[in-house]
């Protein structure tokens, strides 16, 4: 039996066509959700819209800070693992429910299969950053979505036959759903022209939680806005921190968060994306569309390289300057983005199983 864990928007993802692909060849599985996002545009929508299973388990830890969140995912994961005893844990990307299932299994003894690994921003200060680093060295089998990541993990002296490299699950998940999503054309029912306005996101402490960076950032905005229209589904971490920079800015349009369909939908006719998020930085990768990130380091380095993404510095002049003219013409997809890692990932499980 095999433990499949997620607990936040971005793990929905990545993990929808592995729990689903497990399930086609037969594997005895069980789900659980950590409850790290727990409202409906955050959580529920993911499951109905994904295709996914109802959890088989949801432990219901909400909000907190990391050290509170964490402790909570562990002292309620550490009793399904008490019980369960599964032969394998599997966990996604990078967020507080993936270091804490890894670790609690780490200490009892069960292996832990990464997928997504080895991406590296080299920024301590992100709590992201620390997670993947954890996350990767207590990992007995790690999937690697770009080459860097086989180098990140090469020079951080991680087996070699514990890596492999097998693509990107949350590419798997667009390419099947891109097209029932697009017939949604929820443009229309924003008012918004296809091709014709921008799409915002933006979650990161370092850019929302304070006044200064998230004004600067307003005002970068605001001077987009006056040229193309601007959709920011705003994220409730943001909403609550700083939305006063945001609000009442002629021609940005805050929303509540979308569904997956929509915002995917939204993202493939939008003229350019704003944000500050790791996954959506590969999903305008695959899609062929400008991406502008506002941050000052990746750990997505193949979006930029092979992409169409274009780091920013959080200032106001560069990111309208960005956001207007950035127009790549040479991007393609990356190597292995093409649908099917997750056939490869649940190969492997059942290869290890065996």
């Amino acid at each position: 039996m095999i433990c499949q864990v997620v607990g936040a928007r971005p793990n929905f993802v990545k993990m929808a066509p592995v729990v689903r692909e497990s399930r086609r060849r037969g594997l005895d599985q069980f789900l659980v959700h950590t409850g790290q996002h727990y409202d409906a545009q955050m959580s529920e929508v993911f499951f109905e819209e994904l295709g996914m299973p109802r959890p088989d388990l949801d432990l219901g830890v909400g909000s907190g800070s990391h050290a509170e969140q964490t402790a909570r995912v562990m002292l309620e994961f550490e009793k399904v693992l008490a019980v369960r005893r599964p032969r394998l844990v599997v966990v996604a990307g990078d967020v507080n429910s993936t270091l804490a299932c890894a670790l609690v299994a780490a200490k009892v003894g069960i292996p832990v299969a990464h997928v997504e690994s080895g991406l590296r921003s080299f920024d301590r200060e992100m709590p992201e950053e620390v997670n993947r680093v954890l996350t990767d060295h207590l990992a007995d089998l790690l999937f690697v979505t770009e080459p860097a990541g086989l180098e990140n993990l090469r020079r951080e002296g991680i087996e070699a036959g514990k890596v492999q490299f097998v693509g990107n699950t949350m590419i798997d998940s667009l390419l099947e759903h891109r097209e029932r999503a697009l017939a949604r054309a929820p443009w229309k029912a924003l008012d918004l022209e296809e091709g014709g306005y921008g799409l915002v996101t933006l979650h990161r402490p370092s850019n929302v939680d304070g006044p200064e960076r998230a004004g600067e950032i307003g005002r970068g905005l605001a001077a987009v806005a006056r040229k193309l229209p601007l959709l920011f589904p705003i994220h409730p971490r943001t909403r609550a921190r700083s939305a006063a920079a945001f609000e009442g800015i002629e021609g940005l349009r805050l929303v509540e968060p979308l569904g997956y369909l929509d915002f995917l939908a939204l993202m493939a006719r939008a003229q350019v994306v704003l944000t500050d998020s790791g996954g959506i930085q590969e999903e305008t990768t695959a899609l062929g569309v400008p991406c502008v990130t506002l941050r000052k380091n990746t750990e997505r380095p193949i979006t930029v390289s092979d992409g169409t993404n274009r780091l920013v510095a959080l200032e106001a002049t560069a990111i309208a300057e960005a956001a207007l003219t950035h127009r790549p013409q040479s991007a393609k997809v990356p190597a292995m983005w093409d649908g099917k890692a997750a056939i490869r990932v649940a190969a492997l499980i059942e290869g290890l199983l065996d």
